[in-house]
C-alpha cells in the first residue's frame, strides 16, 4: 500500500492528503531523470579516466616502449657520430699530415640531407624525421670517409713505393767497412795526378765484399767501362739514380728489377782504381749529390757524427 502524505490546511483546520498533479509529477520525473543522467555521465567519465579501456592501456604501454627505443636509437646515433668524428679528426690531423695531403673541407664532410620539418605533421613525425636526417648525415659522412681512406691507402702505396725506392742505406755493411773516404767534389786523382770532380764516396772493404742496392729500382746499366771498371747503374725512379763502380764482378743485368738490400755485385779494383773499394754515387734529376746525406737511416746520431768525423780526415780518394 502506497504511503500517503498529508499537509495541514489552516482554513479547515484539518490534515488533508497531498494530491500531486500529473503535470507536477511529470516535471519532477524529468528533473529526476536529468539529474540521474548527469550523475551517470559524470560517473562514466570519471571511471573511464581512472580505469581506461584495455586497448588504451596496451597502446600506452606500447607507446612507452617505443619512446624508450627512440631514446636508445638517438644514443646510438650520437655515439656513432662521435666515433666517426674521432676517425675524421685522425684522418685530417694525422694521416693526411703524414702523407702530405690537404685535409678535406669541412663542408664536404658535413654534407647533409635537404628538406625542413613540417610542424603540422606532429611530434611523432618530427621524431622520425630527425632520426632519419641524422642517420642520413652519418651515412653520407661514412661514404666520404670511405673515399678519403681509399685515397689515403692509394697515396700510402705510392709513398711506400717511393720510400722503398729512395737510396736510404749504405751499399757496404758496417761490419765489412774498413774506411770511408768522404771526399766529394774536386780532388786530386791518385793516378792521373790532376784535380778533377769526384762525384761520390769511396768505401774501402776487402775484395769480394757484397755490395747492396740502396733502394728498389731497375738496373739501367750493368757493364764494364774503362774508368769505372765493372759498374752498375740503378734507376730508382722519382728522379734518383745510384752508381756502383770498380766491382770485381756484378751479378745483375740491364733491365732487372732489384730491391733494397739485394746483393748486386762484389767489391773489387777494376777500372782506374788504386785498391779494392766501392765508388758509390747518388744522382738526383741528373745532378750528383753527396751520398753521405742518405746514410743516417743505418746509424744513430752519434754513429753518424762519428762517421762524418772519421771520413773527413781522408785527404785522398781511391779513384
Amino acid at each position: 500500500m502506497a504511503k500517503i502524505h498529508y499537509t495541514y490546511n489552516a482554513e479547515t483546520c484539518k490534515y488533508e492528503p497531498i494530491v500531486i498533479s500529473r503535470k507536477v509529477a511529470g516535471r519532477r520525473l524529468l528533473a529526476f531523470l536529468g539529474i540521474s543522467f548527469i550523475i551517470g555521465l559524470s560517473g562514466l567519465a570519471y571511471f573511464n579516466y581512472r580505469y581506461p579501456y584495455i586497448d588504451e592501456t596496451l597502446q600506452e604501454a606500447k607507446n612507452e616502449n617505443l619512446k624508450s627505443e627512440w631514446k636508445v636509437l638517438y644514443k646510438q646515433l650520437d655515439r656513432t657520430s662521435n666515433q666517426l668524428s674521432a676517425l675524421e679528426h685522425n684522418d685530417d690531423k694525422n694521416y693526411r699530415v703524414i702523407l702530405d695531403l690537404e685535409p678535406l673541407d669541412q663542408s664536404q664532410r658535413e654534407a647533409g640531407v635537404g628538406g625542413r620539418e613540417k610542424d603540422s605533421e606532429g611530434i611523432p613525425y618530427l621524431l622520425i624525421r630527425t632520426a632519419y636526417i641524422q642517420s642520413e648525415k652519418i651515412k653520407n659522412r661514412l661514404e666520404i670517409e670511405a673515399q678519403s681512406l681509399q685515397q689515403l691507402m692509394d697515396e700510402l702505396a705510392r709513398k711506400e713505393k717511393m720510400w722503398a725506392s729512395r737510396p736510404a742505406i749504405q751499399p757496404i755493411s758496417n761490419k765489412d767497412l774498413s774506411r770511408l773516404h768522404t771526399i766529394f767534389g774536386l780532388r786530386m786523382h791518385p793516378l792521373f795526378g790532376y784535380v778533377r770532380p769526384h762525384n761520390g764516396l769511396d768505401f774501402t772493404a776487402p775484395s769480394g765484399t757484397p755490395i747492396y742496392a740502396t733502394g728498389d729500382g731497375r738496373v739501367s746499366t750493368a757493364q764494364r767501362s774503362e774508368t769505372y771498371g765493372n759498374v752498375v747503374y740503378i734507376d730508382h725512379g722519382y728522379g734518383f739514380e745510384t752508381r756502383y763502380a770498380h766491382m770485381t764482378n756484378y751479378i745483375v743485368s740491364s733491365g732487372q728489377h732489384v730491391t733494397r738490400g739485394q746483393v748486386i755485385g762484389y767489391v773489387g779494383s777494376t777500372g782506374t782504381s788504386v785498391s779494392a773499394h766501392l765508388h758509390y754515387e747518388v744522382h738526383y734529376k741528373n745532378q750528383a749529390i753527396n751520398p753521405i746525406n742518405f746514410f743516417q737511416r743505418d746509424l744513430n746520431n752519434k754513429e753518424y757524427e762519428k762517421l762524418i768525423e772519421v771520413g773527413s780526415k781522408s785527404v785522398t780518394s781511391l779513384d
